[in-house]
């Protein structure tokens, strides 16, 4: 069985309510050019008790499986990566099958904070590469406002919640998922957790920004020499969008021209896992990300865990079988 895991279509959700950095302003006693200057984010977006993840998650991915033309019955897994699902069990990924008629699809949940969307990714190449499964669709999806503290202003203007959506499929590709570099450090964990007690983030900024571009930088240099890849190479860089700080010091680490970051965080702020795709898909709207492009992908979260690899977008027509 020849071909690799590749991705072949991409999907986006958001909630309809819009906070604005002026709506959070009074209430923390700060001001929208302190907000913007030090995370990037304008606005996010949040859950207002009409519409759960599951919901949103499940828009994500029918429109991921219809840009990439596949139907329903077509997908054998369904992972979907979060830390805030809908309900301590069941988690949202049997729900989403379900929801997108995927009826004999195996479905689970992956918790890996910020870098869920990469680990789910990894997962599903690792299915499609081993002959284990043809189609798998991955979702990222995540209510940070579910762990917010609204009284502390060094995190309550950080998140957003969304989800965003990839389908993999095997194909004769060149490229594909190349192998991702993946790390983790649980010695630093207390620096950004969320315990069981007060579910709420608390968050070390300064020792996470530093911890965050070492780590983003460092195993994205890995991602590019195992895919026998330079800087050079990549015609967009994608890294989690955890605050427009953090993804223009990796860059720069990384000596990539700014025009080849994608930045999406001013529209919806820390989506967590949800963060990736949600900003592969803003790119190809924005006509940034074209067919065939090499797309570097990073993300540091909680734990400490990192990864990032190195993509095709939509290089071929995938092999259906």
């Amino acid at each position: 069985m020849s071909g690799s895991a590749a991705i072949f279509g991409v999907g986006a959700s958001v909630p309809d309510d819009l906070v604005t950095n002026a709506q959070l302003t009074e209430s923390l006693h700060t001001t929208d050019e302190w907000i913007v200057k030090r995370t990037g984010i304008h606005e996010r977006r949040r859950l207002n008790g009409r519409v759960s993840l599951t919901e949103l998650a499940t828009q994500a991915c029918k429109e991921a499986l219809r840009d990439a033309g596949r139907e329903a019955a077509d997908v054998d897994r369904v992972v979907v990566a979060t830390i805030t699902a809908d309900q301590i069990t069941p988690g949202l990924a049997p729900g989403v099958a379900a929801a997108i008629g995927a009826e004999r699809a195996g479905a689970s949940d992956l918790n890996a904070a910020c870098v869920g969307f990469l680990a789910g990714l990894e997962q599903a190449a690792a299915l499609i590469e081993s002959g284990r499964a043809e189609l798998v669709v991955v979702c990222g999806a995540d209510a940070l406002s579910r762990l917010t503290d609204f009284e502390d202003r060094n995190t309550a203007v950080l998140f957003g919640d969304g989800a965003g959506a990839v389908v993999v499929a095997r194909a004769d590709v060149s490229l594909g998922c190349a192998p991702f570099e993946m790390g983790c450090d649980g010695v630093n964990a207390r620096l950004l957790y969320a315990n069981t007690d007060e579910r709420m983030l608390r968050m070390e900024g300064r020792e996470v920004y530093r911890h965050a571009v070492r780590r983003m930088t460092e195993a994205t240099r890995e991602a590019l020499r195992r895919a026998g890849l330079e800087i050079d190479d990549l015609d967009l860089f994608v890294a989690h969008q955890a605050n427009a700080r953090i993804l223009e010091a990796t860059a720069r680490e990384l000596g990539l021209p700014h025009e080849r970051l994608v930045l999406d965080v001013d529209r919806v702020a820390n989506t967590s896992s949800a963060s990736i795709p949600l900003a592969l898909w803003r790119a190809e709207r924005d006509g940034r990300l074209k067919h065939g492009a090499t797309v570097g992908l990073a993300a540091f979260g909680a734990g400490f865990v990192w990864g990032a690899g190195v993509i095709s977008w939509k290089e071929r027509v995938p092999v259906y079988v």
